[in-house]
């Protein structure tokens, strides 16, 4: 064979290899997002399960619209504020509408999409009106989410030569969950507690109806996770693999700590472990480790997991005892304080390589006074944006929460016109 043949036939195979790596890179994201879209049955049943059994079909009806409207806003305009060119300094972007850089990453980024607003959900079950949530869904998909998405996913201001150093948010503590978490503390406040939340001032444990549906849709969103985190990793084959591979066994070994932790922590506090707390725990692990999957070592994602779990359940007393805000399945202390705290880490132990990066392991301040600037660029830009809207919607919806007399006969028959369990409703009418 002539020297020219030889280096033709090089050629032809590192680009075969190329292109296998490419289509196995395509299928990867493809199969993490079908999980990350099962993620909303998850979701679903975790919020249908600690909330009143009376409003299971409006919990159902807002996870299919969020999956619905969220894959048309998000197709139609939100990954073009994402990801299209830069029209300002980083901070916004736009590449026209129905924008797209290819099939499979759309998709992924549109089930990013939904679950943020999934978040705001479950924080106010209970007592909104369809009609705001459907609205505010849009907007969270259409423009809170995918504006905010673009400052470190498509090289935005948080990547700026100016920062202390580059912002790490590999799959999404702050720019997906606590994005959702912030949203969802200002909804809950403006939308006002349940009935009966509070009596004379303090907190009234409302349980909820199906504890068994929570623990499934737990299950359902950690495996969903794998995808939701492993899938960021947006190649396979490789080195890629390895590091996706690693990113999956991180997520896992967080989501343990975190579960482990609340369930001790609870234990020791109340005499007794608790299963809605553990169940939180765990959403908070994996919460803590989304944007330090690609930069923490095991012992660190153990580490973070086990911080957050027992952050979640301080939270969510501290949310309801002090603030007297009322978020019926603990979606702001998981999803937002776990959310920032995740970001955090990553300053404290965050590693590149074999590298330390984090100021605890040599890194310096650098890292995580970077990460500090993200974490409260997503809150202030969450609360802010979400107050806006959640006013104007407010005013010109009449109102953002059902009647009194629509919430206590609950929103599957006042807003939805039918029931999820008719033969226990006939019980209690005998």
């Amino acid at each position: 064979m002539s020297l020219l043949n030889t280096a033709l036939l090089i050629q032809d195979t590192a680009e075969l290899a190329a292109s296998i790596k490419d289509d196995m890179g395509m299928l990867w994201m493809l199969i993490s997002g079908i999980l990350v879209f099962f993620m909303q049955a998850g979701f679903f049943l975790v919020e249908s399960g600690m909330t009143d059994s009376k409003n299971a079909v409006n919990i159902a009806m807002k996870n299919f619209l969020d999956v619905a409207v969220g894959s048309l806003a998000f197709w139609f305009i939100g990954y073009s504020l994402m990801y299209g060119s830069d029209m300002g300094g980083g901070f916004f972007h736009w590449g026209g509408f129905v924008f797209s850089q290819g099939a499979a990453d759309l998709f992924f980024q549109t089930v990013f999409a939904a679950t943020a607003a999934t978040i705001v959900s479950g924080a106010i079950a209970g007592r909104t009106k369809y009609t705001t949530y459907a609205i505010f869904s849009i907007i969270m998909t259409a423009l809170i989410y995918p504006i905010a998405g673009g400052w470190e996913w498509n090289g935005g201001w948080l990547n700026a030569e100016w920062m202390p150093a580059e912002f790490i948010d590999f799959a999404g503590s702050s720019i997906v969950h606590s994005v959702g978490g912030w949203a969802a503390l200002v909804a809950a406040w403006m939308v006002g507690p349940r009935i009966g939340k509070f009596l004379n001032g303090k907190p009234v444990e409302m349980h909820g109806h199906n504890q068994m549906y929570a623990t499934l849709g737990v299950f359902i969103l950690w495996l969903g996770w794998f995808g939701f985190n492993g899938g960021s990793q947006l190649a396979w084959g490789g080195d890629d693999s390895a590091a996706a591979s690693q990113v999956v066994l991180v997520t896992n070994l967080a989501a343990a700590a975190g579960a482990l932790s609340a369930l001790l922590f609870t234990w020791i506090k109340n005499g007794k472990p608790n299963l809605g707390m553990t169940l939180n725990g765990s959403l908070a692990g994996l919460v803590s480790i989304t944007a330090g999957c690609g930069n923490m070592s095991e012992s660190g994602a153990v580490l973070a997991g086990l911080i957050g779990g027992i952050l979640v359940v301080l939270s969510i007393g501290f949310i309801e005892k002090t603030l007297k805000i009322d978020d019926a399945v603990g979606a702001i202390s998981v999803h937002g304080v776990a959310g920032a705290w995740g970001t955090l880490v990553i300053g404290l132990w965050g590693v590149d390589g074999d590298t330390g990066i984090g100021l605890f392991n040599g890194g310096g301040v650098a890292q995580l006074a970077s990460q500090a600037i993200g974490v409260l660029a997503y809150a202030v830009w969450a609360i802010v944006m979400s107050y806006i809207f959640l006013t104007i919607l407010k005013v010109t919806c009449g109102g953002l929460r059902v009647t009194e007399a629509e919430e206590i006969a609950g929103l599957d028959i006042s807003e939805h016109g039918t029931i999820a369990y008719p033969g226990k409703r006939q019980r209690e009418m005998e």
